[in-house]
C-alpha cells in the first residue's frame, strides 16, 4: 500500500504527515531533526514510501539520508499561497501535492556526484560576493566626498594618495575599510586556488574548457549546477534552464484564412523576454563566455555574430544568439564526452 509523506524541515524539529492513496489523512508526527530520529520515523511507516520536502538550507543533507528508506523522494520549489499556515498545514500540503502527481512538476533535481568540486563552488562564490561588497563600500566613502577612484585603492601598495584626498574622519573609515577588503581579498585568492585545485581532479571540466569563452571556473561552476548533463533531452530545455529561453505569449491564436472557410493559426507571436524561474549562475557563465568570444578577432562564432550583425539583427540579439550557442556547443561536449570542435557549428539563428 502506498504511502504519501510530507515532510514539513525546520531546524529545530520537521512535521511528518502521512496520506493514503485515496487522499485519507492517516497520522501526523513531529520529530526532531536529527538523522537517526528521521529515519526511525520513515521506516515506522508501512507500506511503500513516498516523500516530498521543500528545498531549503537542509534539503541536501536530507536527501541523502532518507533517499535509500522510500520508493521516491521528491524536494519542491516552497510554495506560495493565501491563507492560513503553519507547519501542519504545509506538510499536508505537500502530502496531497505527491499523491495526486503535481509535486513532480516543481521537482528539484538533487545529485551526490561532485560534492568536494561544489563545496569549492559555493566557497569561491561567497568570496567573491563579499570581496565585491567590500570594494563597493570602500569606493562609496570616496564618492560620497565627490571623488571617483580608481583601481588603486583596492591596492595596499597605492591607495595612500587617495586616503590624503578625504577628511580625517572619513580617512580613517576609509582605512578599516580597506582593511577589511585586504582580508577578503586573501580569502578570495584562498578560494580561487581551492577551486582550481578541486576543477583539475574532475575530467567534465577539463573537457568543458575546450569550449571558447569557458575556463577553469565557470566550467566547474557549469558542472557543479548541472551535475548531470543527461536529465535534458534537447538543447531548449538547457536553454531555459539557464534563463536562455525565450518566452512567448498569444491570444486569439486561430482567425479565417482569406477565403473565410477554414480556421489557420496566426504566425506573430509576442516575445516577453527571457525566462526567469532559471539558474542566474548559468545564465552569468554563458553571457560572460559571449562576451569573451567577441573579443576574439578569429573564430566561427565571432564571424557567425558579425554576419547576424550585419543582416539587421540587433547586436544585444546576437550575443543572445552566441551565448545559446556556446550553451548548446558545452551540454554536446559534455553528453558525448569529447572535445570542443568548432567545425561542427552550423550557420543556425535562436
Amino acid at each position: 500500500m502506498d504511502r504519501y509523506i510530507g515532510m514539513d524541515v525546520h531546524a529545530p524539529t520537521c512535521t511528518l504527515a502521512v496520506m493514503g492513496p485515496t487522499g485519507r489523512r492517516l497520522h501526523e508526527r513531529v520529530v526532531e531533526t536529527n538523522g537517526r530520529l528521521l529515519v526511525e520515523a520513515i521506516q515506522g511507516i508501512a507500506g511503500a514510501r513516498h516523500l516530498c520536502m521543500e528545498e531549503g538550507t537542509q534539503s541536501q543533507w536530507l536527501y541523502e539520508l532518507l533517499e535509500r528508506h522510500v520508493e521516491q523522494l521528491v524536494v519542491v520549489q516552497p510554495m506560495k499561497r493565501a491563507g492560513n499556515k503553519n507547519d501542519s498545514i504545509d506538510a499536508w500540503a505537500l502530502a496531497e501535492q505527491l499523491r495526486i502527481g503535481a509535486a513532480q512538476k516543481k521537482s528539484i533535481f538533487k545529485g551526490r556526484r561532485f560534492p568536494a568540486l561544489r563545496a569549492a563552488v559555493r566557497g569561491q562564490r561567497a568570496a567573491m560576493r563579499d570581496m565585491v561588497r567590500a570594494k563597493n563600500r570602500l569606493r562609496a566613502v570616496y564618492r560620497a566626498r565627490g571623488l571617483t577612484p580608481d583601481a588603486d585603492v583596492y591596492s595596499p601598495e597605492r591607495r595612500e594618495a587617495w586616503e590624503k584626498k578625504l577628511p580625517s574622519a572619513d580617512r580613517k573609515l576609509a582605512e578599516q575599510l580597506a582593511q577589511h577588503l585586504d582580508v577578503m581579498m586573501e580569502t578570495y585568492a584562498t578560494a580561487n586556488a581551492w577551486l582550481e585545485a578541486e576543477a583539475s581532479k574532475v575530467p567534465e571540466v577539463k573537457r568543458l574548457c575546450s569550449v571558447p569563452g569557458l575556463g577553469p571556473i565557470t566550467a566547474s561552476q557549469i558542472v557543479a549546477t548541472v551535475i548531470a548533463p543527461e536529465r535534458f533531452r534537447t538543447k531548449r530545455q538547457f536553454w531555459s534552464y539557464c534563463g536562455l529561453g525565450i518566452v512567448t505569449r498569444s491570444s486569439s491564436d486561430y482567425v479565417r484564412d482569406r477565403s473565410g472557410r477554414k480556421w489557420e493559426r496566426r504566425d506573430v507571436q509576442q516575445t516577453r523576454g527571457l525566462n526567469r524561474n532559471c539558474r542566474p549562475m548559468l545564465k552569468s557563465v554563458f553571457k560572460s563566455a559571449a562576451i569573451a568570444v567577441l573579443r576574439l578577432k578569429k573564430h566561427p562564432l565571432r564571424e557567425a555574430y558579425d554576419k547576424t550583425v550585419e543582416a539587421g539583427t540587433k547586436p544585444n540579439l546576437a550575443t543572445l544568439t552566441l551565448a545559446r550557442r556556446i550553451a548548446a556547443a558545452t551540454l554536446a561536449v559534455w553528453k558525448k564526452k569529447e572535445v570542443y570542435d568548432p567545425t561542427k557549428h552550423r550557420n543556425q539563428t535562436a
